[in-house]
């Protein structure tokens, strides 16, 4: 497992209008050579994003990324809502930071011509994405590459407004369907029956989930702690492990649900965390698990947020688990929601002497992650990003690691309570985005 605890910042995009100071990190990295072209190998590793400006003229939104190399980029565009995509091969984003200064603060939306706002991250091993939400119906003409004096590459994407006709007509014939983000590696049965538990961390890549005042993304936060729950796991020799993703990295809902049936999973947990900018005196943890019907309003529309990552990732969303067809498949389901509510109770057991939980600590609302129909799932919101003193515990490692050892005890009562599994389960589970072990496995 990677220990790494601080990922590079990505997310809303904040143009850099220094292009000297731009095309000095790029002379940095090393010049362009001359036959460098967009589908030429990239030596020296990914290309690295330096600047991103927009302008507007004639009726034009350009957005231009200054580049350490070459690239080749490829468009299309999807409605409701209206965005355009980018997809890229991989690309090292630097927009946010400038030597010897802190990151800037992440202030949110700015508004040029077509583009109302974009983000940007890694979609897939091997592949970033740019994501740029459309004032309106807007089509992406033809992408020009130009290579500047001082070794720099200017890469220019432009946005001509159009009817809603021609745009829906051009999302038609775009592909707004890429391939899912890496698909886990097929796995050995084996006669080893620890529980598999499988952590995934919220967000990631092009999708950054909540954004604190401070700048912080809850991707990041979400990921650390997930990281930190899997050690404090697989450190007991209990149970094996899989993460749906082990950086940062966007990996479709559906496909989550996918990662945890295919490795006939024990145990789902989902890592999140929430964000009122509107009440910041909200604050405190929520279990989630899956129904149907919401607990109530708040829980409905976190989860309707929740439930539209994959469009804020430029992909449509997945297809959910098939509808119960029969009684056996009702009585499956039933049973698995019973194990999911148990589980649930065990937690809040454990957590809220260790943690503030919310007036509501458990609450059932439908999250396309918690879907599956045979794999016990929880969804735990650790608190909120826009309350100050939330923020300030979830960055706190020694908060960290008391919060992941009740968790751990939560499992252990959980799966004590259980008869031992009987059939085979796979063993050396591998990370689902890039099929390298999660999870250093004991034998």
């Amino acid at each position: 497992m990677p220990h790494s605890t601080r990922l590079p910042r990505t997310g809303l995009v904040r143009p850099i209008a220094a292009l000297a100071l731009a095309v000095g990190l790029v002379l940095a990295a090393g010049p362009v050579s001359a036959q460098d072209g967009p589908g030429s190998p990239q030596p020296g590793g990914a290309a690295v994003a330096i600047a991103a400006e927009t302008a507007t003229r004639d009726g034009t939104t350009r957005l231009t990324l200054t580049l350490s190399k070459a690239i080749e980029a490829r468009a299309f565009v999807m409605e409701r809502p209206d965005r355009a995509v980018i997809d890229l091969p991989e690309v090292n984003f630097q927009l946010d930071q400038e030597p010897g200064k802190e990151p800037a603060k992440m202030s949110g939306r700015k508004r040029d011509g077509a583009i109302a706002s974009f983000r940007y991250g890694l979609f897939a091993p091997g592949r970033s994405r740019i994501v740029v939400d459309l004032t309106g119906p807007a089509v992406v003409e033809a992408i020009e590459t130009v290579k500047t004096r001082e070794g720099a590459v200017l890469v220019s994407i432009p946005f001509r407004k159009v009817d809603r006709d021609t745009f829906r007509k051009a999302a038609v014939a775009g592909d707004p369907s890429p391939a899912a983000a890496g698909k886990a590696a097929p796995v050995r049965e084996t006669a080893d029956t620890r529980p598999l538990i499988v952590i995934d961390a919220g967000h990631g890549g092009t999708d950054p989930g909540a954004i604190a005042a401070t700048g912080v993304f809850e991707k990041d936060i979400v990921f650390g702690f997930a990281q930190s729950f899997a050690e404090r796991l697989e450190a007991s020799g209990r149970y094996r492990l899989l993460m749906t993703r082990d950086r940062d990295v966007f990996v479709p809902l559906a496909e989550r649900v996918r990662i945890a049936r295919d490795a006939k999973a024990d145990l789902f947990v989902s890592i999140h965390a929430d964000s009122i900018s509107a009440a910041p005196q909200v604050k405190g943890a929520t279990i989630y698990t899956g129904s149907e019907r919401a607990t109530d309003g708040e829980s409905a529309r976190l989860a309707e947020r929740e439930n539209r990552a994959d469009a804020a990732a430029g992909t449509e969303s997945g297809e959910a688990p098939a509808e119960v067809a029969d009684i056996l498949q009702e009585l499956t389901l039933r049973e698995t929601r019973g194990f999911s509510s148990g589980f649930a109770g065990r937690l809040m057991g454990q957590l809220s002497p260790v943690m503030e939980m919310s007036t509501k600590p458990h609450r059932e609302a439908g999250f396309r992650v918690l879907r599956s129909p045979d794999v016990p799932s929880v969804l735990i919101e650790l608190g909120y990003l826009s309350s100050k003193s939330d923020l300030e515990k979830l960055q706190s490692e020694e908060w960290r690691m008391r919060v992941t050892g009740s968790m751990a005890k939560a499992v252990d009562l959980f799966f004590s309570g259980r008869a031992t599994l009987s059939r085979p389960v796979a063993i050396g589970a591998r990370s689902a985005e890039n099929g390298k072990s999660a999870i250093a496995f004991r034998p």
